[in-house]
């Protein structure tokens, strides 16, 4: 008896974060197909994903594939909605656990870090380096061919269980359970009877090693989910400490599989290299890129993360620039002969959002305006208005015929 309700306990509050998980995952998910099939009966859904959980016969659905080409052509896997929600509920267990294993300087994926924050280290890294500008430093920028492709399921599923099994005793969560789940997800091959959205001449152009069609056997996540991205982290996090502990890098970041190393020393720099890329060959079997690699003094500047960071200023890449453009010109081609649908304007708000959020980061002012204005159709401006100075899009209410802002 006293089992029985242990387990009933256990039951409830298990189904209240398979709730709350189903929550965060329709916070930005809400107009898609999926998720509205999902929501018209969402707590009966629940209570079957719930079931099948427990009774340990939930398997993953087919995903969606497509490709997308801006800021780079990728071949994304969108999963069904009710995985994603698994995707939120094994990413609330485990995030925590994992945040306290990371070194400060990885940024992809996680609360309070990101794109900027990392920017940002990077140029506290460089002034600190060179004392200010005041002395020599030399920056080296690598990247890894194919990371989520290359990716070993065996070896990350491992790397996975053993941080969590380390943790057994201060875990308030069913390890067998979610272990469980995520072996599932990881081992789960998204390219069988996945549906593919678009033509076979999307894929025209992706190189070989950006493709889970032609991905080595048991390699290779899915770009698009949640549980890829800290996953990822996850992967590369025994050689984020190796080049802090072995190597003795001090000046060291990584956002997904971009790394930058700073140091005083050209030399120092360059052998280092050799240690590095026999690490990730016999440690992760993965292959440093050979023609992403960078070895400059910090006077010359150095790209990262859409931004070009430079002695005392950081301003944004032209490649940033030049996708904002492109995402202007694809907008426009939505108002070109009709007017847009409610989900199309709150997906231009987003999307134009998106962009000025960036550069709001730098003195694009003036780069703002002129975008804006001299490529933006003027439709557009018939449902959404700007405010805070060229700082964000909000959208037209229309009331007894009138707009009002």
């Amino acid at each position: 008896m006293q089992l029985t309700f242990f387990q009933e306990h256990f039951d409830n509050i298990f189904l209240e974060d398979l709730f709350q998980a189903y929550f965060d995952a329709r916070r930005n998910k809400r107009n898609t197909i999926n998720a509205l099939a999902f929501e018209k009966r969402f707590e009966e859904k629940i209570f079957e994903l719930f079931d099948e959980i427990i009774s340990g016969n939930y398997q993953p659905s087919p995903s969606i594939c497509f490709i997308v080409n801006q800021p780079v052509k990728r071949e994304i896997f969108a999963a069904n909605f009710r995985d994603r929600v698994v995707h939120h509920l094994i990413y609330n267990y485990t995030a925590p656990i994992f945040e306290k294993l990371f070194i400060n300087d990885s940024y992809s994926c996680r609360t309070g870090k990101g794109t900027h924050y990392g920017i940002k280290r990077i140029d506290r890294f460089i002034r600190s380096c060179s004392e200010n500008y005041a002395k020599d430093c030399y920056i080296l920028k690598l990247d890894i061919k194919g990371y989520f492709m290359s990716i070993n399921r065996k070896i990350l599923f491992q790397q996975i269980k053993s941080y969590l099994l380390s943790k057994y005793h201060k875990l308030d969560f069913d390890l067998s359970l979610i272990l469980n789940l995520i072996e599932k997800t990881i081992f789960n091959d998204s390219t069988i009877n996945c549906k593919v959205k678009g033509k076979k001449t999307d894929w025209y152009g992706l190189p070989k090693d950006k493709s889970l069609f032609t991905s080595k056997k048991n390699c290779g996540l899915p770009i698009g989910n949640l549980t890829s991205q800290l996953f990822g982290n996850v992967y590369l996090n025994e050689f984020d400490h190796f080049v802090k502990r072995d190597l003795k890098i001090k000046y060291y970041g990584r956002y997904v599989d971009d790394f930058v190393f700073i140091h005083n020393d050209r030399e120092y720099l360059k052998s280092q290299i050799i240690k590095i890329r026999e690490y990730l060959k016999n440690e992760l079997k993965l292959t440093l890129h050979p023609n992403k690699l960078y070895l400059q003094h910090y006077s010359k500047g150095v790209k990262y993360l859409g931004a070009v960071i430079k002695p005392h200023r950081i301003y944004i890449a032209n490649r940033t620039t030049g996708n904002f453009y492109n995402a202007i010109q694809k907008q426009n081609e939505i108002v070109k002969d009709r007017k847009p649908t409610k989900a199309e304007i709150e997906e231009f708000i987003a999307c134009m959002n998106s962009y000025l959020g960036i550069f709001q980061h730098y003195k694009t002012y003036k780069i703002r305006k002129r975008i804006l204005f001299e490529n933006l159709s003027g439709w557009w401006w018939n449902h959404a208005y700007l405010s805070g100075g060229y700082k964000k899009f909000n959208k037209m209410v229309r009331y007894l015929g009138l707009n009002w802002r």
